[in-house]
């Protein structure tokens, strides 16, 4: 039971302090102290990444991100499954990027309690992810690909390509 109530504060705590620090203007300066929260907390973080104010990335640990990578506001991010992001990539206003999800229990038991799957999420450099997408776990968004406004990202995504709805499918390649 203690040992519930200590990891209840710890999750309360970091999240409050996160929410805090990710609440400031995107300033170089405020920029380097959400970088070094994240590194503190466990993550690889790129040169002039920019994290807009009332970006949300819990654990922390597990993510690694590239140069020049812009988060932009209300961006969600879940690392417990692993969360990869390559150089130069942006991400949409409000964009969900999850690396873990609820289990569905067989047998009509307890969706509460029955834990979670964890799956990592890679997305390549110079990728545009639009904004209000949902990224699911498991899934890679190759180099060079476009992933339309408000898309939910079930399957992988080819390198050069431009994908969007619900679910994401391919609209073209890029020329």
């Amino acid at each position: 039971m203690m040992t519930n109530i200590l990891h209840s504060f710890l999750v309360v705590t970091y999240e409050s302090v996160m929410c805090a620090i990710f609440m400031l203007p995107r300033y170089p300066i405020f920029n380097a102290a959400k970088k070094l929260f994240l590194t503190l907390n466990g993550a690889k973080i790129g040169k002039r990444v920019v994290f807009y104010p009332g970006v949300w990335i819990a654990p922390g640990r597990n993510l690694k991100i590239g140069d020049d990578v812009d988060l932009a506001l209300g961006v969600l991010i879940t690392t417990s499954g692993g969360v990869s992001i390559g150089d130069r990539a942006l991400i949409g206003y409000r964009t969900q990027i999850l690396s873990s999800n609820h289990v569905i229990p067989a047998d009509h038991e307890r969706i509460f309690g029955a834990g979670h799957d964890k799956k990592s999420v890679s997305i390549g450099s110079d990728v545009w992810v639009g904004c209000n997408c949902v990224i699911l776990p498991g899934v890679s968004v190759g180099e060079g690909a476009v992933v339309a406004a408000g898309s939910v990202v079930t399957k992988d995504v080819k390198p050069f390509t431009i994908v969007g709805g619900v679910p994401a499918r391919l609209i073209k390649n890029r020329e």
